[in-house]
């Protein structure tokens, strides 16, 4: 039997379903906003992680029949249980800011990181 932990990586495994998840909380329920507010990511992976997000009953998905169609995404009961947990990772984030961007940044350079950089947030 699976542990909390690999059940939440389960259903939030994605790069951009946390960032969904609290964009829609926020009130950026149609797909093109959501497309704007994380432009890195392709229309394709967005719809993916999106359609996913609704099989794991965190959000739900409102067609409305207009021509075009216009898609709206909300938060279900479930999924707004999860925003008080993704406050808290943005917090950690964001306590953890310079350190976090050093890891990042040498990374990208292929650099390996040592005790001295983050003590000395080089």
């Amino acid at each position: 039997m699976n542990c909390g932990l690999d059940l939440i990586g389960e259903v939030l495994y994605g790069k951009w379903k946390i960032r969904l998840l609290w964009f829609i909380n926020q009130g950026h329920k149609r797909p093109s906003e959501l497309q704007r507010k994380i432009p890195d990511a392709s229309r394709r992976v967005l719809n993916i992680q999106l359609k996913e997000l609704e099989e794991h009953e965190l959000i739900s998905k409102i067609i409305y029949p207009v021509v075009p169609p216009k898609v709206e995404y909300s938060l279900t009961e479930f999924g707004e249980s999860l925003i008080p947990v993704i406050g808290v990772l943005g917090q950690w984030a964001d306590h953890h800011e310079d350190r976090l961007r050093i890891l990042i940044m040498k990374k990208i350079q292929g650099s390996a990181v040592t005790e001295e950089d983050l003590e000395n947030d080089v």
